[in-house]
């Protein structure tokens, strides 16, 4: 009797387990550990993963359902994935499902009778030259059709798709089909792969000479691949230091020794720039994986990588699950970005999964970045092993790429330039260097974090503003489709001319967005070419690099738009970045929002002078005292992290301590605050009892809940929302505690119909 442990796909508490089930003589040559199967669950058959083979079955065999059905040739995960996956749910705490789920392409989830379907092409072979010279010879004179066909055979690459043939001669399918009756040719049917990158030609590009500083940057890296060595490095390098030619090189040695690689990029910076990179070095050994190709292509991807056709996967964050099964190196660009961290459960984040994979696989981790993340820093600069990290290796490249100097950043106070009558949203400074530019056919970049054309709507007579009914945030004014939209749960109402509150027709936009920008360029300069980039102009397929390109081509004097401006773009005539509301971010509720702040403004800014013409940086700001502003005038990293650290220091915040946020909705707000004094009252008689302290200025192991509290955004799809903040050092396993405490209280949480998310280690704490 052959007995298969399964993990079934109910994201349960109550079904976190597995259950076992007999696997039947005609599929034991089929399943394997990563099987996905269908199976029969409490009355309905459900699709579920092979986690392992028992020996000791839970019930006995007349018991025992068997398996209804296998859904793979290949299993979907590795051993090695099905082992990440339970470290996830244990280090995130969710349920094991939902972290293999979220190994799998799409096209792989979802209901047991939807199968990933692959492309079935039907396609012309040649059975051999010969007997195509024959064929020419035996086509008849009116067939002039058949005889094109033939005659195009003899010099085309086989096999050609029947579709592509009869668009290369101008013919049908039946005409085709004809030639394969007559036996002159073969038609089969062939699964042919969703290329995205077909139609695209990467011209070969070779290893570039290194400087001294990045050979000194890539040796230990180099080494630790080679010594099949698990190290962690953190690759701080200023914008244009050429840390991409590091990765490129560390990933040849990473192959020659026959091994693969994964390099993570966050989605925006995912540009068909920093793609070409890849697959001009690479070729065919490059997969690509990204949430702007459809299903389909992700799917067929995702192939090439389990059937061992590609050995380097590219993409954004869920590109770390990758099936490789020989892994030597893991890069993550850009690793302080806080998409890595996911906001769906499983609330993961790629670094810390990077480096448990690296872990298993004895690979290499490099994480670069011009503004590392402050713990990541920390933990690289202090020599320590750092709380959920480990040990980080610090290498540093402190200079751009043939001594090119960093771009010089001015300052504007726009209070001085109200004083001085400047009502508009350009300073005189900014209006100046945009003249210059476009007297010398140079390229602006110009940030504005906020799309939208105004940012609130309100009643100059009686104060109404409009909000969402749904949640508790302003509406934004869209002038294109003359609508408010909500940007958190996508209710739109049409633009109104009266007040809904008084009738006043004093309806005012206020604030700025994108699309404002945009119309007021074009007002102060007459004849200007700008491409706005944001949300809204890149939904469509293909948008995104149909923009690029045309600045790429110098086809728009500015590139306007959001934070996706800002990452991974490298164009030679851009010579001046502005940034319009460079404090925009400080006063969110949000202990991060001055890192935050920093690293966009230094991101954005490193996108001037990269090549041979200097560069200039103008930013915009209400607050040009503050240290995350001065900092990037210096291009200083080190000034803000000394003073950003002491503040943290103080408060007790990561790198000097962790968190948990556990968010709690419903209807009712009574019932949540009931619900999180439950919680937080179980989680501090658990600390007690284990003997953690509460004083973070006085004990070494400490915990403190705070809470519960409503949330910076306390109503979200007519849910309220409440947190309850657990902060902790000093090796408490405050997961454990939190996961216990949620199990007193499930009864009452579970009547109650409350929502509960937790998040470990939270990057957003709106």
């Amino acid at each position: 009797m052959t007995v298969a442990r399964v993990i079934v796909d109910v994201p349960s508490r109550q079904t976190d387990r597995t259950f076992d089930y007999l696997i039947p003589e005609s599929f034991k040559d089929l399943v394997d550990i990563g099987s996905r199967v269908a199976v029969p669950f409490g009355g309905r058959t459900l699709q579920g993963i092979v986690t392992d083979f028992a020996v000791d079955a839970e019930v006995e065999a007349a018991r025992m359902k068997p398996i209804a059905d296998v859904l793979d040739e290949i299993p979907s995960l590795t051993s090695e994935l099905i082992k990440l996956g339970e470290w996830m749910s244990k280090r995130w705490l969710c349920p094991l499902t939902i972290s293999l789920q979220a190994m799998l392409p799409a096209a792989l989830k979802g209901k047991v009778e939807h199968r990933a379907s692959m492309k079935q092409v039907q396609t012309v072979f040649v059975i051999s030259e010969q007997q195509l010279i024959e064929a020419i010879q035996q086509v008849p004179p009116r067939a002039r059709k058949q005889h094109e066909v033939l005659e195009y055979l003899l010099t085309a690459p086989e096999p050609i798709a029947v579709q592509r043939l009869a668009e290369a001669t101008a013919t049908t399918a039946g005409t085709i089909r004809t030639l394969a009756d007559k036996g002159w040719v073969e038609i089969r049917t062939i699964t042919e792969d969703r290329d995205p990158y077909a139609n695209r030609e990467f011209v070969p590009s070779v290893p570039m000479k290194l400087t001294v500083a990045q050979a000194d940057a890539l040796a230990p890296i180099e080494r630790a691949i080679a010594n099949h060595q698990h190290e962690v490095f953190l690759l701080h390098g200023v914008t244009g230091s050429g840390k991409t030619e590091v990765y490129l090189q560390a990933i040849q040695r990473c192959l020659t020794d026959g091994r693969e690689a994964i390099v993570l990029v966050p989605e925006i910076a995912l540009t068909p720039q920093m793609v070409e990179r890849f697959k001009s070095r690479f070729g065919a050994k490059v997969a690509v994986l990204h949430s702007r190709l459809s299903q389909g292509e992700r799917f067929d991807e995702w192939r090439k990588i389990r059937d061992g056709r590609a050995q380097v996967a590219v993409g954004a964050r869920s590109a770390i699950f990758a099936p490789f099964s020989q892994l030597g190196l893991i890069v993550i660009d850009e690793e302080h970005e806080t998409s890595y961290k996911q906001e769906e459960s499983p609330k993961y984040h790629a670094r810390d999964v990077a480096i448990e994979r690296a872990r298993l696989h004895q690979a290499a981790v490099v994480l670069g970045s011009a503004t590392p993340a402050l713990d990541t820093y920390e933990a690289a600069r202090s020599n320590r092993r750092a709380e959920g990290l480990g040990h980080i290796t610090y290498i540093a490249l402190p200079h751009r790429v043939a001594n090119r100097p960093l771009p010089e950043v001015h300052l504007v106070d726009m209070r001085e330039e109200l004083k001085l009558g400047n009502r508009t949203m350009f300073s005189r400074a900014l209006t100046d260097a945009l003249n210059l530019r476009l007297e010398r056919k140079e390229q602006t970049v110009l940030l504005l974090n906020r799309r939208g054309y105004a940012t609130f709507v309100m009643c100059r007579s009686c104060g109404y503003t409009a909000t969402c009914p749904h949640c508790e945030i302003s509406l934004t004014y869209h002038r294109g489709s003359q609508n408010l939209r909500c940007h958190y749960c996508g209710y739109a109402e049409a633009e109104p001319k009266t007040c809904p509150s008084c009738e006043s027709p004093h309806i005012r936009f206020f604030g700025t967005g994108t699309q404002k920008v945009e119309e007021a360029l074009a007002a102060t300069f007459p004849g200007i070419r700008v491409i706005r980039m944001d949300v809204d102009t890149t939904t469509e397929k293909g948008s995104h690099e149909k923009w690029l390109t045309e600045f790429r081509e110098r086809r728009a004097d500015v590139l306007l738009g959001t934070q996706m401006v800002a990452k991974g773009l490298d164009f030679p005539y851009v010579t001046l970045v502005g940034v319009l509301a460079a404090d925009s971010a400080l006063r969110l509720p949000d202990f991060r929002s001055s890192e935050r702040t920093f690293q966009l403004l230094t991101q954005v800014a490193g996108r001037a002078g990269r090549h041979e013409l200097p560069g200039e940086v103008i930013v915009q700001t209400y607050d040009p005292e503050h240290v995350a502003i001065t900092s990037v005038q210096g291009h200083n990293y080190e000034a803000f992290v000394r003073q950003e650290l002491k503040l943290r220091s103080i408060l007790g915040y990561p790198p000097y301590g962790r968190l948990i946020a556990v968010t709690l909705s419903h209807e009712s707000v009574p019932m949540l605050l009931s619900i999180g004094e439950q919680l937080a009252t179980r989680v501090r008689e658990l600390a007690k009892f284990h003997g953690i302290g509460t004083d973070f200025s006085r004990d070494d192991r400490v915990l403190e809940v705070l809470g519960p509290v409503a949330s910076p955004i306390a109503r979200l799809k007519d849910r309220y929302r409440f947190q309850c903040m657990v902060k902790y050092r000093g090796g408490v396993d405050a997961s454990s505690l939190v996961s216990q405490a949620l199990q007193q209280i499930a009864d009452a949480v579970k009547r109650s119909g409350l929502v509960v998310s937790v998040d470990v280690d939270p990057q957003m704490m709106l």
